[in-house]
């Protein structure tokens, strides 16, 4: 695995780079020290193993840089770099999995770039639902050990699984010079308008022909799996797995169930093209 970065509307973006084969796009999502290595270590290797995975970190998330100037929560900022992302791949086509937040940038994506094969998505946001007190405290930026343990609980159903790495991971982040208060600003005020600005419309849905397998944790408060639920009735092709003792953390939780569901479709609907 390699450290790579480009430059995008004046800002450094990092990303993850592994493996050999047709591409994958895998983008994070959006809660405290979020990033690729955070999100997607537990499958990076195994999807390596077949594909070339590419796992870019959002402006102001991760090893990215941060957006010089708010608004710093910047939805259409977030879909153009994902798409200069895909247009950097060298290949034709790609699949893309996106998780939380990012699942509704890769349906946005997708409506938008004949480039995505297909796409997967984990815990997705992008239908309208009321703001949840596991979905605030996701979005307030924790300042200690214990507070993050907090946050994370609201996150992942069995927490006793979670090793000292994946803390260290996003604290890396979190404790960033400046950072904590950067992302408080990113999810200021009233935070029901982040959830209604990652509502994917039903004209983009419809836009939206490629195949889409969508991966929601029966056990998740914060981002309820009503999200993808409302959101696969608006595809064309959309199949929903819900798995139960899983809260939003798919990747994490059940890391042999998303591997081999990934496997399975990414085999189907990319491989083969």
């Amino acid at each position: 695995m390699r450290t790579e970065s480009f430059s995008f509307e004046g800002t450094e973006v990092q990303y993850l780079r592994a493996g050999q084969g047709r591409p994958l796009l895998l983008l994070h999502g959006s809660g405290p020290g979020a990033s690729s290595i955070g999100n997607w270590k537990a499958v990076m290797e195994p999807l390596a193993s077949k594909y070339e995975v590419f796992a870019m970190d959002l402006i102001g998330f991760g090893g990215s840089g941060r957006k010089p100037a708010a608004p710093f929560f910047d939805y259409e900022l977030w879909v153009r770099q994902a798409v200069a992302m895909l247009d950097l791949i060298p290949a034709e086509r790609a699949g893309v999995i996106g998780h939380s937040l990012s699942a509704s940038i890769a349906l946005t994506v997708a409506a938008r770039s004949s480039k995505v094969a297909a796409v997967m998505t984990t815990g997705a946001m992008g239908a309208r639902f009321d703001l949840k007190d596991g979905t605030a405290r996701t979005w307030t930026c924790p300042r200690n050990r214990e507070e993050l343990r907090k946050a994370i609980g609201g996150l992942i159903h069995h927490t006793s699984g979670i090793g000292e790495a994946y803390y260290e991971a996003r604290e890396k982040v979190i404790y960033a010079e400046g950072y904590a208060d950067y992302f408080d600003s990113m999810f200021g005020g009233d935070k029901q308008q982040y959830i209604d600005a990652a509502v994917v419309a039903k004209p983009t849905l419809e836009r939206i022909a490629q195949p889409v397998l969508m991966l929601h944790g029966r056990d998740d408060e914060a981002f309820p799996m009503s999200s993808t639920i409302e959101l696969a009735g608006g595809l064309a092709t959309a199949d929903v797995v819900l798995l139960s003792e899983c809260s939003h953390s798919v990747a994490v939780e059940r890391t042999a169930t998303f591997l081999a569901l990934a496997s399975d479709f990414f085999r189907r609907h990319l491989d083969n093209e």
